[in-house]
């Protein structure tokens, strides 16, 4: 647990611990969603802050229109149909390569008792990283006005660090209904009270050094518009179940501005 140790808070957040991880996996089965506060050492906290802004003139930033399945616009669709509303999402991205191979994320991401831990909460068999260079750990920049418009994520499960919360905005938000992905329904009523905001979403305070875990597949989130020249900065832990897996070439287009 040596490096480890310094990394992460094992005081609040023992790894290895059965009871501990039954909590955890209650918690997540129950809520659909894990946050586990504190769960970096201020040590390492402070020097990723450190490491996040020094990277933070590399990001590449997007900006883009897509649909909550993360789509374009279907024009065999209605307009107001659910799965055909637009929504905004626009942030930097710094890729995995650029990373320092020192850096305390590579060791929390290849960390075998971090990725037990998972592979227990979230009842995984495997978990293997990106074939590519770009894609197993992102920082993620949210500057003034940037947002993640609503949406469900392609992967089954979504691992994030909180780096630095900005002062006003960025707030996650997320529903526990509208999607079953195992048997391919989606409840187009709920969900157009979403994007019509008459049905008001679950918030998540997330401070820095915060861990969150959340099955994003069947689950609508986003990040509302940041409301300060304090960016929101996370980063994203990205494993595969299946080996030799790449981001398509698109989307790593899209998100870093080149392929490898």
């Amino acid at each position: 647990m040596n490096d480890l140790g310094k990394i992460i808070n094992y005081n609040k957040h023992p790894l290895d611990d059965p009871n501990y991880v039954n909590l955890c996996k209650k918690e997540i089965v129950e809520n659909s969603i894990l946050v586990l506060k504190n769960f970096l050492t201020k040590e390492c906290l402070d020097e990723l802050i450190l490491e996040a802004k020094k990277l933070e003139k590399n990001a590449f930033y997007c900006s883009q229109n897509h649909t909550i399945l993360l789509r374009q616009y279907d024009k065999s669709l209605k307009s107001d149909d659910p799965l055909n509303i637009e929504v905004k999402s626009d942030k930097g991205c710094v890729p995995h390569d650029l990373l320092n191979k020192k850096s305390k994320l590579n060791i929390i991401y290849k960390s075998s008792k971090f990725k037990k831990f998972l592979k227990n909460v979230l009842n995984l068999k495997y978990l293997y990283p990106y074939a590519d260079t770009l894609s197993s750990i992102n920082y993620n920049y949210y500057q003034d006005s940037q947002q993640l418009g609503w949406h469900f994520d392609n992967a089954s499960f979504a691992i994030t660090l909180m780096i630095q919360s900005s002062e006003s905005g960025g707030q996650f938000e997320y529903v526990s209904k509208g999607r079953d992905f195992s048997k391919n329904i989606i409840d187009r009523t709920y969900i157009k009270k979403i994007l019509d905001n008459s049905i008001k979403a679950n918030k998540v305070n997330s401070e820095a050094g915060t861990l969150i875990l959340f099955y994003g597949r069947n689950y609508l989130h986003r990040v509302t518009p940041v409301t300060s020249k304090k960016p929101r900065i996370l980063v994203t832990l990205n494993y595969n179940e299946e080996e030799g897996t790449k981001l398509s070439e698109n989307a790593r287009l899209t998100f870093f501005g080149r392929i490898n």
